[in-house]
């Protein structure tokens, strides 16, 4: 597959940077000549200089060769052009396109589809209030992925010593009367990923992802001595798109959200949008605002600013003054380990939300969904099981997956399924896998039609 990258900033970088690790040829293009020669430097991918909105680069580029085009530069305006002379050069390739401003998503049912050509649109803030929307659902976890239409969670828990299940293994955790159908699908030691086996025991420290049907959350929680209370009350620290659209989605709900904004502008233009949301003019790095404010009294604190810096010294401040728990967004990825080890767990990158969406349509199988867990190294996808693949012919436990990829739960029409060793996978299910980066191919094999596998 050949792939054509307009933008090189971290969301084209990152993705260059996966797809050029599963074999796919990449050519990324941008105007920036210190961005590109970080790509061919760090990266096996082709560069060229030039705009993406430029038909002529497009060509030289060789867009007609290639399958597909992705345009994720920070414009959204130069990311339809180059769409709309993509599909003017090479009808047949397929178009993603990186879209924030909602004014051209919601201006006619299917206008860019109809128009352009366009076959996906991503929306890193959308897909970051997403995110923040599943973290306030289980306000224990550090990480919670939904599959088959929120009927299936991974759920990422961080172990306290306290624990009842600290110091069992798995196996002895699967026999626990008390405990709903549930798998452990990923266990991170000290940033260390172990795709576990029945052998391997719970630690405290340890961040482990579980799988379990939604119906049995929160006794899937009680059981590991966590809540699934959401939060009643919660302060958002900046009101631009990623903060007005979190607040939007809040107002309908019983919560009471407080919102602090620096520029008075803007707080006059989120006073006029918002009716039930409480708009403070001030700075979220201010101690004494946020004692005014009690926020340590405050069931959660998300800050959502567009610098970094000022999220993790608001969040900081917010879990200092006592509050319960604490979202920060962050978009740089080089921020991702440091904002762990200070213990700040509940983390939001729109741009690795927006990464995982375009991967999803990246890949020869059938997907549905996917996430990636805390480092880049593996991911969960809902996939759909081909007719005629590997995985029909005989019982889990026989299957002879390989080493790092794991089948986590398997969805059969409306019921989602925990898998015990004897279940047999039928062409048609959506089977949520577990795998690691290196092994996707084979694993897109083992899932894939018949003579899809080498």
């Amino acid at each position: 597959m050949r792939i054509l990258i307009v933008g090189a900033g971290e969301v084209g970088f990152q993705t260059a940077q996966r797809l050029a690790q599963e074999d796919k040829e990449v050519v990324v293009v941008d105007t920036n000549p210190a961005a590109l020669k970080r790509c061919t430097e760090l990266l096996d991918v082709q560069a060229m200089e030039g705009s993406g909105s430029d038909p002529h680069v497009l060509m030289h580029a060789g867009v007609r060769e290639s399958q597909v085009l992705l345009a994720v530069t920070d414009s959204d305006e130069t990311n339809l052009i180059a769409c709309m002379f993509a599909h003017s050069l090479s009808p047949g390739i397929r178009k993603l396109a990186r879209i924030r401003n909602e004014t051209y998503t919601s201006f006619a049912p299917d206008f860019l589809q109809r128009t352009l050509g366009l076959d996906t649109v991503v929306n890193p803030d959308e897909e970051a209030v997403r995110a923040i929307e599943r973290l306030m659902a289980v306000p224990d976890a550090e990480d919670v992925l939904e599959f088959a239409g929120g009927r299936l969670k991974v759920v990422g828990l961080r172990l306290r010593p306290e624990a009842a299940v600290t110091g069992q293994n798995l196996a002895e955790l699967r026999q626990r009367p008390a405990t709903a159908p549930l798998v452990v699908a990923a266990i991170f030691r000290e940033e260390r990923l172990i795709v576990p086996s029945g052998e391997d025991t719970l630690q405290p420290g340890d961040l482990v992802y579980l799988v379990c049907r939604n119906a049995d959350l929160a006794v899937t929680l009680k059981s590991f001595g966590y809540r699934s209370q959401p939060p009643a009350s919660a302060l958002i620290v900046g009101g631009g798109d990623i903060g007005l659209r979190l607040a939007q989605r809040l107002e309908p709900t019983a919560m009471h959200v407080r919102l602090v904004e620096r520029d008075p502008a803007r707080c006059e233009y989120l006073s006029s949008v918002l009716h039930r949301t409480v708009i403070l003019h001030g700075d979220g790095t201010d101690q004494e605002l946020l004692q005014e404010e009690n926020v340590g009294e405050l069931d959660l604190v998300v800050t959502l600013t567009g610098d970094e810096e000022t999220n993790i010294l608001c969040s900081l401040l917010a879990r200092r003054l006592g509050t319960d728990m604490v979202i920060t967004r962050i978009s740089k990825f080089a921020y991702m380990p440091i904002v762990q080890a200070i213990g700040l767990g509940h983390v939001v990158n729109p741009r690795l939300a927006a990464i995982d969406s375009v991967l999803r349509h990246m890949r020869h199988s059938k997907i549905f969904s996917l996430s990636s867990l805390k480092t880049e190294d593996v991911e969960v996808q809902e996939i759909e099981v081909e007719d005629g693949a590997p995985v029909t012919t005989t019982a889990l436990r026989h299957l002879l997956l390989p080493r790092g990829v794991l089948v986590l739960a398997v969805l059969r029409g409306e019921e989602a399924i925990i898998p015990q060793g004897d279940t047999i996978l039928r062409p048609g299910d959506h089977a949520v896998v577990l795998c690691r980066r290196e092994r996707i191919a084979a694993m897109e094999a083992a899932f894939g039609p018949a003579g899809h596998h080498a």
